[in-house]
């Protein structure tokens, strides 16, 4: 999966029956969760058909476009698990062709030089206004071949004016425009840059691209493009446009509704790739009551006629319920893995200690933030911190109760949970107490929390001589040398 300018000639694909789809970003800033979604959405169509999913990076708005934003892109996809086939081809090392392509369209009547002056054009934007009718451009030149040489133009695209255009879209079902309505788009910038219109159609038909599947906003953007399309007299697209995703409010997902890039549900929200992959696959298609979908059952099952036709509202807790079934789900070898650099774990038997605990661990975590905060006792200095509201517990009788238990753990022969519960249990009992009474203070002495693992696993992960040293210090006992 590199990164190279040249990709196949239209005649390499044309005649083809195979399913090709594309996700073509633009790196302007992250990979957003609609965008992740379309890309997710690509993929599984073309995976499902047997066909190729194939990456495009529309990089044309130049002054927008960073390196760190493409970076971001690739970073998040793969991690995603959204793999793709070939190079990623970038949109503006084809300027050439897309030039090509415009001067052709001109040698064919579809296309035409426009010389109208930034003052024709606002007399004319002005005239739409005072008539609260949208902006048409309607061009003098468009019939004309007789321009001035010395005077700027633009390359602008003959629609149709005549009839109507149907689109037969896979998720909207057919929707009509009359041609009427559509304008004579720029296809070539007065400077010879190819415009967003222009360089899409001839990307998808080079590519070979046999589905468009994207966004509803890009709806209006498909009748802009047939016309191109017909010009040159290439196959037309299957058009799949879905609905965008919405906040819990039901508006469009915004920066407001806390909406960030994919690599922030990673690396701040401590999501699972897999768990984002399933969450985003239920927005906007299902099948049957099917909550938790493996990859190779989303591959088996996904197709176009299960999108609905209506926006999807994201849920953050929904999210990290899911994600804490994938938690519960993950190897714990893994997961280890996924947090050690956050707990500054790096050494092999406090790898091998973190590995042992997730089993007691993942049940209680909904994130990957959420367990490594859970796992932070097991490494913790002596003496341990206790938080704020854990500190009452060890108030009143506890530290009586602590050396109780202290004693009678220094008993037990054999280090195991069973031998640990019964060892506590026989303090309760003997103190007259529900083994609650001497579990809260013994596990605010062990973890420094109110909540931890069940409390006789805590004792065997940290050990005999760590859990009574921690157990001592917080009932004041002078531990003996050993």
């Amino acid at each position: 999966m590199g990164a190279t300018d040249n990709i196949a000639a239209p005649e390499a694909t044309s005649g083809s029956s195979a399913v090709v789809t594309r996700f073509a970003p633009s790196p302007t800033g992250f990979l957003h969760l609609g965008g992740a979604r379309t890309a997710l959405f690509n993929w599984l169509f073309a995976r499902h058909h047997g066909g190729e999913f194939l990456l495009r990076i529309e990089d044309t708005d130049r002054a927008r476009s960073t390196q760190s934003a493409i970076d971001a892109i690739l970073d998040s996809m793969t991690w995603l698990g959204l793999n793709w086939d070939g190079d990623a081809v970038y949109q503006f090392a084809r300027a050439a062709r897309h030039s090509e392509i415009a001067a052709e369209m001109i040698a064919r009547g579809h296309a035409y030089r426009c010389y109208m002056t930034a003052e024709e054009i606002d007399a004319q934007r002005a005239a739409a206004q005072a008539a609260k009718q949208p902006l048409r451009i309607r061009s003098p030149w468009r019939d004309r071949d007789d321009g001035p040489a010395e005077r700027p133009f633009v390359v602008r695209l003959k629609a149709p004016r005549e009839g109507a255009t149907t689109i037969d879209d896979r998720v909207q079902g057919a929707v009509t425009v009359q041609n009427a309505e559509l304008d004579d788009l720029v296809l070539l910038r007065s400077d010879g840059t190819p415009t967003y219109m222009l360089a899409v159609v001839v990307d998808d038909h080079d590519m070979g691209v046999t589905h468009v599947i994207r966004g509803d906003d890009h709806l209006n953007n498909a009748f802009r493009q047939l016309p191109i399309i017909r010009a040159m007299d290439w196959p037309e697209p299957i058009y799949a446009h879905i609905p965008l995703i919405h906040g819990a409010d039901g508006a469009k997902l915004s920066k407001r509704h806390g909406a960030v890039g994919v690599e922030a549900y990673r690396d701040e929200l401590g999501i699972l790739p897999e768990a984002l992959d399933n969450y985003l696959l239920r927005l906007g298609w299902g099948h049957g009551d099917a909550e938790i979908i493996t990859r190779a059952q989303a591959v088996e099952w996904f197709d176009l006629a299960a999108v609905g036709k209506a926006p999807s509202r994201f849920d953050l807790r929904k999210l990290e319920s899911l994600n804490g079934h994938y938690i519960r789900e993950a190897g714990d070898d893994r997961l280890a893995g996924l947090i050690a650099n956050t707990l500054d774990v790096m050494s092999g038997p406090a790898i091998d200690l973190l590995q042992r605990a997730m089993p007691a661990l993942k049940p209680r975590a909904a994130n990957l933030n959420e367990l490594a905060e859970n796992a932070g006792f097991l490494f913790a200095s002596r003496p341990l911190p206790v938080a704020g509201d854990a500190a009452p517990l060890l108030a009143g009788d506890a530290r009586r109760t602590l050396q109780a238990v202290h004693d009678a753990l220094d008993a037990v022969q054999h280090w195991d949970t069973e031998a640990l519960e019964a060892a506590v249990r026989a303090v309760a009992e003997t103190a007259g107490l529900k083994l609650g009474q001497v579990a809260q203070p013994l596990r605010v002495a062990l973890t420094g929390r109110r909540t931890s693992p069940g409390i006789f696993d805590v004792l065997a992960l940290l050990g005999r001589d760590e859990s009574l040293a921690r157990i001592a210090d917080q009932a004041q006992i002078e531990e003996p040398v050993r």
